[in-house]
């Protein structure tokens, strides 16, 4: 009970504090429009690829990759922008598990809001037909679930080590590389508007790799944080 109502104390300082300054939504916002348009005019100027019969899969893997980049962005200054101060008065007020799933919570509440304004742009600009909407659309928040929990704990063991961005992208490459795969294949079933059940194994994996990620981050932030 005690860690439910750190956690949600926390996780409403951390909303609290981006609607106020909006940075980290607004920030990766423009990130995502300005890569999807540069990317739209740079296709336009060769031609573009809507013509080709891999369109699908080209269409599917870039959203993919400018959704890692974003995520990367937004959710790398989870614990990068907190001063030693602020944390050394968290460590004074509450729990370590509840400071991480916290950071979590948000991240995720934070992708989410992003990746569907990111689909709803990706496919303003680049059109394509999907079979099942629906599943693509649950791929979508699974990814974003997905890049939080992860890239969340990979920011605060980064952040342990003088904030190095290099250290992130390189702890975070073993889980996110199989994370990667496992949703373009599970949003290219959903394209093609397969059969539902094909997707179970991959939304399985998913929930697995998301349960073992956090499971970690409960079991090792305490270390991190008496550091």
């Amino acid at each position: 009970m005690q860690l439910y109502k750190q956690t949600l104390s926390l996780l409403k300082k951390e909303i609290l504090l981006e609607w106020r300054s909006k940075y980290a939504f607004n920030g990766v916002l423009l990130y995502v429009v300005s890569t999807v348009f540069i990317c739209y005019i740079s296709f336009n100027l060769n031609g573009g690829f809507t013509g080709s019969t891999g369109y699908p899969v080209m269409w599917n893997v870039l959203f993919w990759i400018i959704m890692l980049f974003a995520s990367v962005n937004a959710i790398a200054k989870s614990f990068m922008q907190e001063s030693k101060n602020r944390l050394l008065y968290y460590y004074s007020i509450a729990s370590p598990q509840a400071v991480i799933l916290s950071k979590t919570i948000y991240n995720v509440l934070l992708m989410s809001l992003l990746s569907i304004l990111a689909i709803l742009i990706y496919a303003l600009f680049f059109k394509n037909t999907v079979g099942d909407p629906l599943i693509y659309f649950a791929a979508v928040i699974m990814g974003s679930i997905s890049f939080s929990t992860v890239f969340t704990m990979i920011s605060a063991i980064a952040s342990k080590a003088g904030n190095n961005g290099t250290l992130m992208a390189i702890l975070s490459f073993p889980v996110i590389i199989p994370v990667i795969l496992i949703l373009i294949r599970f949003s290219k079933n959903a394209m093609d508007g397969l059969d539902r059940s094909l997707n179970y194994g991959h939304i399985g994996v998913l929930f697995a790799i998301n349960a073992i990620v956090i499971a970690a981050s409960l079991i090792l932030f305490p270390y991190l944080w008496r550091d």
